[in-house]
């Protein structure tokens, strides 16, 4: 059995036909090109934009044309991640699903459910026939996971819609109204690198197996940072044992919590034994405060070749500091919204590469004002260590609005449906109804989707029921759009 079989057969075989496309953030040629052969095959108006975004018209159901127009909109793009031992070409491999139970997931990578289950049953309008609703548009953007970049170009009055259902939410029994804004940060620490001495032993440490998982989602699961577990251990090799840094990296993207981050190191000879005792035992208390949230922690010391140079100590030591030292966690919970984030930092990206030693982080909150002093915060923490740190690719957070009729109508179909009403909220995902909601102002917008568990982590899995039950919803929310 595989999800070709599953139900809703329109819903996974279009989501099907999504794994089989390539299409990190910033590679979306040949997603967008299967989205566009795919619209020439079924006969529905289709085309790109000039910046890339994909655009589908599809005429209202006969005696539903007075109906309101609905945009509906999701990302073609996917978190490329895989774990360390899996070997997968993001650029070129299809995604390797499973099905797990109730759940579908992918062989050692990210399954690409966020957001391609959203599109697939955006498609799945178009195509199943049987489904009533009035003038549909879809809007299907490109780089979405790495600066909603698609949103924001997207041209004031090119879509006619009067309601935008966003289809990248990942809680079934959500009704998402708002989501909080975003601010991305890079400290650049310069450095010169100088030949190692005689007398070192080569040595690679490695953190691997953590959660990780989306750094908006799953941020309040306070999750270990690989990126930090590995300097704590950095910092005594390096003040105490003198040993030299070559390389360090962690993590992969700024919205992903690093869950695999590695160092190389070497240490003189006469110290290595009370250097590695040291280090594991670093190790054996990380692993003991993080039982519970990351129980696949591991953490490695081998041997490898002396590294031939070393990046200047005063440089890696200020750099592992302010990494320890920079928070990567919840900073605030919602005091209106129980539960519910309201600002946080991910410590994401750390990299060694032609004389710079980079930290890239994702800022979120839900208030402007929050934003700013958590960037000062950064700002003083790296500059102090002596970094130059910039901020790029800031977006508005999504104000919510509860007394829409939308929200009541969805609403009220669940109940109808299923017995009992969504829970109204707002995310601290960042969601591209902020910045589309700024070019169309007049937009009633929500946002809703089928369970996704752990995006933007090779655990990654959907809920198959949930998916069922949210094209069901979807469709009868379609047929019940007022008229204008």
């Amino acid at each position: 059995m595989t999800i070709k079989d599953l139900q809703p057969a329109v819903v996974w075989n279009n989501f099907y036909g999504l794994t089989r496309c390539p299409r990190p953030s910033k590679h979306e040629e040949v997603v967008r090109k299967h989205l566009l052969d795919w619209a020439k095959e079924h006969k529905v108006e289709a085309f790109a934009d000039e910046t890339g975004n994909v655009i589908m018209r599809i005429p209202a159901t006969p005696g539903f044309e007075n109906r309101k127009g609905v945009v509906l909109q999701g990302h073609m793009d996917m978190v490329p991640q895989k774990t360390a031992d899996t070997v997968h070409d993001f650029l070129k491999d299809p995604i390797q699903t499973v099905i797990d139970g109730e759940w579908v997931t992918a062989v050692g990578t990210t399954l690409g459910a966020d957001n391609g289950m959203g599109v697939a049953m955006a498609m799945s309008v178009a195509e199943d026939k049987s489904v009533k609703h009035g003038p549909i548009e879809v809007l299907v953007t490109y780089d979405e996971e790495t600066g909603m970049t698609g949103a924001e170009a997207l041209k004031p009055g090119l879509l006619k819609g009067d309601i935008l259902l966003n289809l990248d939410s990942e809680d079934e029994l959500e009704l998402c109204i708002g989501c909080a804004g975003g601010l991305d940060a890079q400290a650049d620490f310069k450095y010169k690198s100088f030949p190692t001495p005689r007398g070192y032993k080569g040595f690679k440490i490695n953190v691997k197996g953590l959660s990780g998982g989306h750094s908006g989602m799953d941020i309040s699961l306070y999750r270990a940072n690989a990126n930090k577990v590995l300097v704590r251990a950095l910092i005594p090799l390096i003040e105490r044992y003198g040993a030299k840094v070559a390389d360090l990296s962690g993590g992969s993207l700024r919205n992903a919590i690093p869950f695999e981050a590695e160092a190389v190191v070497a240490i003189p000879a006469e110290n290595v034994t009370a250097a590695l005792r040291r280090v594991n035992t670093i190790f054996k208390t990380l692993k003991l405060r993080y039982k519970e949230s990351d129980p696949g922690m591991q953490c490695f010391v081998a041997k490898t070749t002396k590294p031939v140079r070393f990046i200047e100590d005063a440089v890696m030591l200020n750099a592992c500091k302010a990494i320890l030292a920079c928070p990567s966690n919840v900073i605030r919970m919602s005091q209106s919204m129980p539960g519910l984030t309201e600002t946080s930092i991910n410590l994401a990206v750390v990299r060694c590469q032609r004389g710079h030693l980079t930290i890239n982080s994702l800022l979120r909150s839900a208030i402007n004002e929050s934003k700013q002093e958590l960037a000062d915060r950064v700002r003083y923490i790296f500059e102090f260590a002596g970094a130059k740190v910039k901020f790029f690719g800031g977006y508005p957070g999504w104000v919510p609005k509860p007394d829409t009729p939308i929200n009541k109508l969805i609403n009220d179909m669940h109940v109808k449906l299923y017995g009992k009403p969504m829970n109204v909220m707002a995310t601290h995902g960042g969601l591209e109804c902020a910045l589309l909601g700024d070019k169309y102002p007049n937009w009633e917008m929500v946002s809703i989707g089928p369970t996704v568990m752990y995006p933007h982590s090779p655990d990654e899995r959907v809920f198959i029921p949930a998916v069922q039950r949210s094209w069901d919803l979807l469709k009868a929310v379609l047929e019940n759009i007022p008229e204008k």
